[in-house]
């Protein structure tokens, strides 16, 4: 099937990037007593929905592969639920070390990142942004989001780094954008996330800002949808929190996060920039003909494996079940893993905790009823994120609990399979629990 007969109303930047809304384990099986110890079970036994969930998609071949990873607390090793191929048509099976585009799940980790230049001293969390980047000393708020960008009233208070850590500095997002503003997104290169090497209808071309210093100098230039503190607006917060990185540790935000957090929570897989030599382990990802899954990433000739024109803290890490979960671990481990003290306790006690700011509207928002913590969701106990092409990993602190799930496919809409995931987890422990 030609690429240009893709169904361009499913290919929207919009519906491509959204998270789309999740609940976490603790919300849904947070009354079952001492399952967490549940974890210590062969996962055959144990997690028999999560199994036939994942059997049922790959098997009726709507997605490649579908794995699902599980770990317990600081125990090292995790359990895996499902598989399938790299590809519709590999011979590769997935497993813990394949790569995965994560997307949005990048977020928590450039959150922790931010967390730690608070512990580091170089600023507080109500530190206003000016302070570090003086081009948002003056900013303007649209009158009405579709508004001309001329149309504005001065903001009356200065963006906080509490309200880019939980997206409600004001700032928009080219997925969220609308009229001149998103015009003014695209025409900037105002874009974090990366798709494909070739154009996909719908969705357009957009040349990225060449470095975050530029992607932050020309978001200053554009107004804000609202007043900083007032409402939760998914945005772009997050990649301006890269610069922020940048600015006040003296580091390029690629070589802090390798630095302070891939390396010594044993991150081997986690890149901007997939190796040439890991080629092998890339996952393709898929959008959809009506239902059928077509290819608008290839993993052996991914868009990743090129140097990006920045890196965006946004969505845009490549990494594997394994590595990923050694962050969850490390978080659970409240800073610690293998003895290694990345973080001190109480500043990932705060980063995972509901850190938004009094009074702020999050009605009609994902997190409606909910609470943000550095970057990701706190609910329950709960801390993480999805990404845009179906991941989904969580730290559960109630439950003491690692979990993640990965697959690739865009938008992540097309199916229930996060929702599905969380109710079938929550069946398998209570039922276990019952059972004990």
């Amino acid at each position: 099937m030609a690429f240009r007969e893709f169904d361009a109303p499913q290919l929207s930047r919009r519906s491509l990037f959204r998270s789309g809304a999740w609940l976490s384990v603790g919300a849904v099986a947070a009354g079952v007593p001492g399952a967490s110890a549940l974890m210590a079970h062969d996962v055959g036994h144990a997690f028999p929905e999560v199994a036939k969930l994942a059997d049922n998609y790959v098997s009726q071949r709507k997605v490649a592969n579908l794995l699902v990873y599980l770990g317990r607390g600081q125990e090292d090793m995790a359990h895996t639920v499902g598989g399938g191929k790299l590809a519709f048509g590999s011979d590769a099976n997935v497993g813990e070390d394949s790569l995965y585009r994560i997307y949005s799940m990048t977020k928590p980790i450039t959150g922790m990142a931010t967390m730690m230049c608070v512990e580091d001293g170089h600023f507080g969390l109500d530190t206003p942004l000016a302070e570090i980047l003086p081009a948002f000393s003056d900013m303007q708020v649209l009158k009405t989001p579709d508004g001309a960008l001329d149309d504005t009233v001065p903001a009356e208070t200065q963006i906080t780094i509490r309200q880019l850590l939980t997206h409600t500095s004001g700032l928009s997002y080219i997925i969220d954008a609308k009229g001149p503003l998103l015009a003014a997104f695209a025409e900037n290169g105002l874009v974090g996330g990366r798709v494909s090497r070739m154009p996909i209808p719908g969705l357009p071309e957009v040349d990225a800002a060449p470095s975050l210093e530029v992607f932050a100098d020309r978001l200053a230039t554009l107004p804000l949808v609202a007043q900083p503190g007032t409402k939760w607006i998914y945005s772009a917060s997050l990649d301006l929190l890269g610069r922020v990185i940048e600015v006040a540790s003296g580091q390029s935000f690629e070589e802090f996060l390798t630095s302070r957090i891939f390396e010594p929570c044993g991150m081997t897989s986690t890149y901007f920039t997939v190796p040439e030599s890991e080629r092998s382990r890339m996952t393709t990802n898929y959008g959809f003909l009506g239902d059928m899954p077509i290819p608008i990433d290839p993993g052996p000739s991914s868009v990743f494996l090129d140097k990006p024109s920045f890196p965006a803290g946004g969505g845009g890490l490549v990494s594997s079940p394994r590595d990923y979960d050694r962050f969850l671990q490390m978080l659970l481990g409240y800073g610690q893993i293998d003895g290694v003290q990345v973080m001190e306790s109480d500043t990932v006690r705060t980063g995972v905790s509901n850190i938004l700011p009094a009074g702020v509207d999050t009605t009609g928002s994902w997190i409606e009823g909910e609470g943000f913590g550095a970057g990701g969701r706190s609910s329950n106990g709960s801390y993480g994120w999805g990404g845009a092409a179906g991941t989904l990993a969580a730290a559960d602190f109630r439950m003491n609990m690692r979990t993640g799930l990965y697959t690739q496919y865009m938008p992540p809409e097309k199916y229930p399979i996060r929702q599905q995931f969380i109710e079938a987890l929550a069946t398998d422990l209570m039922a276990a629990k019952a059972a004990a």
